[in-house]
């Protein structure tokens, strides 16, 4: 605990003067901790090698090459998946259970990729704190607010990576994706095929994919 708060200290004090590589991954690493003891990641051998050998695949040869990525499944029917600062990646298994083929989630795997080596999670954490925004999803999913700098520094991060990104950023990831998929040798097809599977539940069954639209 004392070294995830000196870690909220040295992030909210030099936040405004833009983030390192070493302490987005130093942030991330605590952050996704905090994550990994409050859902429900799913443990088995099998599922866990194969979606970071296809995570592997696509991020090592991503625009920044120096993360050590990390990708995990959570056991969640609900359509989502999102990025944590510092290469860490998560899918929830219904919007795995949703691909089609391989290429489907090679291209949500890529599009969660590009939003960490494009930084836009970091880009938010800095307008968050800027803006000094209150209590947000992070902190109340971590239950972890009671100790300030606790709170204060999974308040920012957590605005961030569950906050929805902008149009802008979202087209980015788009595009750094097909580049990304490609460089895997998969066909990057499978970003447009996946975003229409889910368009086209969203007519029909608007519930079941709410978190990805959000």
């Amino acid at each position: 605990m004392k070294r995830f708060i000196a870690g909220a200290t040295l992030f909210l004090t030099t936040v405004g003067c833009g983030v390192s590589t070493q302490q987005e991954v130093e942030m991330g690493t605590q952050y996704a901790q905090q994550i990994n003891s409050q859902l429900p990641i799913v443990d088995d051998a099998e599922v866990n090698r194969y979606i970071n050998i296809l995570g592997d695949s696509i991020a090592l040869l991503s625009d920044d090459r120096a993360l050590d990525w990390h990708f995990f499944v959570v056991n969640s029917k609900e359509v989502n998946a999102f990025a944590v600062p510092g290469g860490f990646i998560y899918v929830n298994r219904g919007l795995i259970e949703r691909a089609d083929n391989l290429a489907q989630l090679a291209g949500v795997l890529g599009h969660e990729i590009a939003h960490v080596t494009e930084r836009h999670s970091i880009e938010q954490m800095e307008k968050s704190q800027k803006a000094n925004i209150g209590v947000t999803l992070g902190c109340v999913l971590l239950k972890a607010c009671n100790d300030p700098a606790t709170g204060q520094l999974i308040n920012v991060v957590g605005t961030a990576v569950f906050a929805g990104f902008s149009r802008k950023a979202e087209s980015e990831a788009d595009e750094k994706a097909v580049t990304y998929v490609a460089r895997a040798n998969i066909h990057p097809v499978g970003i447009p095929q996946m975003f229409s599977q889910l368009l086209e539940e969203r007519r029909s069954r608007p519930a079941g994919v709410e978190a990805w639209f959000a």
